[in-house]
């Protein structure tokens, strides 16, 4: 970090950094359906007043994996009143950008001759709005598609088991100044955690060194969107599996703003957590102020600068232990209450006290978590009643939990216990199934919990089918090479999942040579085509000035069996579901043979190196 003068703009990128926006949050309440606009527009209107070269979004812009009309629309209307204008573009994309954008067009938006694009915005997709569906379509295309975003680190999961993904970077010039933008939208935390520990599972393409820009003249950006804080290792990424020629990463999914870049040691890069622009869950974390991170690089160096966000509804968090409380009678309830009340009151004279102005005073969220061992419990609607028009979530400002009890010879927690009426709302589903001391032998607890996410959360009505009808032609395929004496004995487990089965299968095809990248041959002949015959726009990178060559990541932490896909799989039951009532056995058995294709050598375009 360094201070770089601010008269010497031709070779230096000024970058706004932002995540999970959540547009369409609270779409439906009265009082917080506009927040998330609110803040957006703020950041887009920060983004002008700055200049900055371009807006980097870590994910998450949607709240819905569907949004509303209403909601795209909004959005749409913010990002064409701040994004088109004449103002020009002064860096230059010089990567293959039909690799870098995979839609029908190809080239960054800014470079439409229809288009006067003059503040460009770059997202990966979140958890929220990640792809889905039989076409892998994300609520992030449409806005690609209507040329307001450039839409990357889209992943297409290649080969067997784990799966198999290759990183290629925006390659993106301003002066003397090179960033090697790399993406990566959300994946499964537990898959992508396996497929770090698996090698040549993760692959990274690096620029190949030119006259006049060396290798590591370029500055290396990665945007991510998972899980940082490690509750459990293998539903987080840890830092140490990330390449060391990284010099900053940021880190979008995690809500706290943690917007100082933080060294890690012994990796010799940076990482910032920007955290969210609107309060989504009422946790601690989130009731720390909201900024936003304005990015400033000149060679290899760069200097951050945190923007508060003014727009954001105030939210104050508490915690109470009822016991450290001598005022109080466990029997008495009003004493409680009481109690309560004060705390409740005192935070929001507090939050209305940091309002500079009466027009800037909104309403506050307000949560109290409340810790009642040994304590009788009273109803948080009934007591939010009171809070009506004083703040913004009258209904849920209590939360009640109770000390964990962690005895050793414990096995299993009492249903009753668990499940008591007042916790049920506070509750996830897949731990619940998770904590079961039920194993299932046909069906994987991982992949149900898969199902069931999308089909509530993403509207696929077709989840717990493709789940079925994987894990009925697993288990038959297992069946009929135990009865051949080909294959050995496998039993499946909520732990291991079917990851043996998987890379035994593949053991075939993956012992040729693993280094080589794998994409279909069209879209070879696509980048040459694009390199010689586009000429238009302001920005379009020279011949030649996109290779790559090939770095892979291989593992340092151990290695664990591979996993299979259960997407691809989920892909190719929707594909049969028209036959499903004729002859399901003969769908299962075509759709394992779909998922054998697509592995293509193109060794001649990318050069691959150990």
């Amino acid at each position: 970090m360094v201070d770089t003068p601010r008269e010497d703009i031709t070779n230096t990128f000024r970058i706004l950094v932002a995540t999970d926006c959540h547009l369409g949050y609270m779409e439906k309440d009265e009082i917080r359906r506009h927040d998330s606009f609110q803040a957006f527009e703020e950041i887009c209107s920060i983004a002008e007043q700055k200049q900055v070269d371009f807006l980097l979004l870590g994910g998450d812009l949607f709240h819905e994996n569907k949004p509303s009309r209403s909601t795209l629309v909004k959005a749409i209307e913010i990002l064409r009143c701040h994004c088109l204008n004449d103002r020009p573009v002064q860096f230059q994309v010089v990567s293959d950008q039909t690799v870098n954008f995979a839609n029908t067009f190809g080239h960054v938006n800014y470079e439409d001759p229809h288009f006067n694009v003059g503040l460009p915005v770059f997202s990966i997709h979140g958890n929220h709005d990640d792809p889905a569906g039989v076409d892998n379509l994300s609520a992030v295309d449409i806005l690609s598609a209507c040329n307001l975003v450039n839409y990357f680190g889209k992943m297409v999961l290649e080969g067997s088991g784990v799966g198999q993904i290759t990183l290629y970077p925006i390659l993106i010039r301003k002066g003397s100044t090179a960033v090697a933008l790399y993406g990566l939208g959300n994946i499964r935390d537990e898959r992508l955690n396996r497929m770090f520990q698996t090698p040549h599972a993760v692959q990274w393409m690096r620029p190949e060194s030119q006259e006049g820009c060396q290798l590591s003249d370029w500055f290396n950006i990665l945007v991510l969107h998972q899980n940082r804080v490690k509750t459990n290792p293998k539903n987080a990424i840890n830092e140490h599996f990330l390449p060391r020629f990284l010099d900053f990463i940021v880190w979008g999914h995690e809500h706290e703003c943690l917007i100082d870049p933080q060294e890690i040691p012994g990796m010799g890069f940076h990482i910032t957590q920007p955290g969210s622009s609107v309060a989504t869950s009422l946790i601690d974390g989130e009731s720390k102020p909201k900024h936003v991170l304005l990015l400033e690089i000149k060679g290899n160096q760069y200097r951050p600068t945190k923007i508060p966000l003014t727009s954001v509804r105030p939210f104050e968090y508490a915690e109470v232990v009822l016991k450290d409380e001598p005022d109080i009678d466990p029997n008495d309830q009003s004493s409680i209450l009481e109690h309560l009340d004060k705390v409740v009151s005192n935070l929001i004279e507090k939050s209305n006290s940091k309002a500079v102005t009466r027009s800037e005073l909104k309403l506050p969220l307000v949560r109290l978590k409340v810790d009642y061992s040994g304590f009788m419990t009273i109803n948080p609607q009934r007591f939010g009643q009171k809070y009506v028009g004083k703040v913004a979530n009258p209904q849920d400002i209590l939360i009640f939990s109770k000390a964990s009890r962690k005895c050793q010879g414990q096995a299993k927690i009492d249903d009753s216990e668990r499940l008591r009426p007042e916790e049920l709302n506070q509750q996830n589903i897949e731990a619940l199934v998770a904590e079961s001391n039920l194993k299932m032998e046909i069906l994987p607890v991982s992949d149900l919990d898969v199902a069931l996410h999308n089909f509530i959360h993403k509207d696929d009505k077709m989840a717990f089918y493709s789940c079925v009808q994987y894990n009925i032609q697993e288990t038959r395929h297992i069946k009929s090479t135990s009865a051949a004496g080909i294959g050995s004995a496998v039993s499946f487990s909520d732990e291991e999942d079917t990851g043996q089965i998987s890379g035994s299968r593949a053991s075939g095809r993956n012992q040729k040579g693993s280094k080589v990248v794998s994409r279909p041959s069209h879209d070879a002949s696509e980048a040459g085509k694009g390199r010689g015959s586009r000429g238009r726009g302001r920005g379009r990178g020279r011949a030649g000035s996109s290779n790559l060559k090939q770095t892979t990541l291989d593992a340092t932490l151990g290695f664990r069996q591979s996993q299979r896909s259960v997407s691809v799989a989920a892909t190719a039951a929707v594909r049969s579901v028209a036959d499903e009532v004729e002859n399901v056995d003969s769908a299962s058995s075509e759709d394992a043979e779909n998922n054998k294709i697509n592995e293509v050598d193109d060794s001649s375009v990318w050069t691959s190196i150990p």
